[in-house]
């Protein structure tokens, strides 16, 4: 193999830039229209580290586009019952459009109860039964925010992705799945791989686009990858380096896959920075759909590039 990069990198931080400047043109619409302000509620558990860094990361987007936010930290050592009592407490609560509680919760917490708490109209996650049943009949729904990119951000490349072949691999329900109901909806023939599919390898072999969601560093080398391929790559794990610092890799082989593949979006910088811009379109669809506005446009596909 040529040791020259081929494939065209699929910028996040670009990208993600472009969705949140519409976001944030649209909240002031709203705001001008209807003098109705977004809001987020983020609700952590714990003190877990990267959690903390995740949700102070949403919130700052969130105030930085337009909107309100607030976190509520609960101590680790909760009750389940007032987890859930605090949920209900923001579903009632007209000003909080959106509620996100931030996965996973201690292990006494039923993440499950968590879910199908949260109101299905404010679910910004896109985790509630109800919108993972509207996703899979093709009906409206808020979208989980992961998957919402990785199409958005194929079909900045590809334009319409209809008739092409997507292996999604990976049957997680926060990824797997409804990035497959997503692309189904997009027109693709959607082909779900996972750990106990024969002969994986030869299965990627023939996606036009490569959806990685599988959890193991470098699992898919570059003799996976169809010749001008789109890859999609949502792995994210952290391995400590002989200098005691943490280094992120993908689910694919970067430096392997960029010779065939056509597109690839890298780790870091690729499709995690668009999930949290995928969850202010959400914050802001939850408090449009609530309020029966239809005269602001939420944007669901990455605006074209200046």
């Amino acid at each position: 193999m040529s040791a020259t990069l081929i494939a065209q990198i699929i910028d996040g931080k670009e990208a993600s830039a472009r969705l949140k400047d519409a976001v944030a043109a649209a909240v002031a619409d709203l705001k001008a229209k209807h003098n109705i302000v977004p809001g987020l509620a983020t609700v952590l558990v714990g003190e877990d580290p990267a959690s903390q860094v995740y949700v102070a990361s949403k919130n700052k987007t969130a105030h930085a586009l337009g909107m309100n936010s607030r976190q509520i930290t609960l101590p680790a050592d909760a009750p389940e019952a007032d987890v859930l009592a605090l949920i209900q407490k923001l579903n009632a609560d007209p000003d909080v459009h959106g509620i996100l509680v931030q996965l996973p919760v201690p292990k006494h917490i039923d993440s499950f109860k968590v879910i199908t708490t949260t109101s299905p109209s404010k679910d910004v996650d896109g985790l509630h039964p109800e919108s993972a049943g509207r996703l899979v009949a093709g009906g409206e729904a808020l979208v989980p925010c992961t998957p919402m990119g990785c199409v958005m951000m194929a079909k900045d490349v590809l334009g319409d992705l209809s008739g092409l072949h997507a292996v999604v691999v990976g049957r997680s329900n926060l990824v797997g799945k409804p990035v497959a109901s997503l692309l189904l909806n997009e027109n693709c023939t959607v082909t779900i791989a996972h750990s106990r599919t024969k002969d994986l390898a030869a299965v990627c072999r023939t996606a036009d686009i490569l959806v990685a969601a599988v959890g193991r560093k470098e699992m898919i080398r570059g003799d996976w990858i169809k010749p001008g391929a789109t890859v999609i790559d949502v792995g994210i794990n952290r391995e400590t380096q002989a200098d005691g610092k943490n280094k992120l890799f993908g689910d694919v082989h970067f430096a392997e896959a960029s010779q065939v593949a056509k597109f690839i979006t890298p780790v870091p910088g690729g499709v995690g920075l668009m999930t949290v811009a995928c969850l202010m379109v959400n914050t802001l669809k939850a408090c449009v759909t609530q309020n029966g506005i239809t005269n602001v446009v939420v944007p669901m596909r990455l605006p074209p590039r200046k």
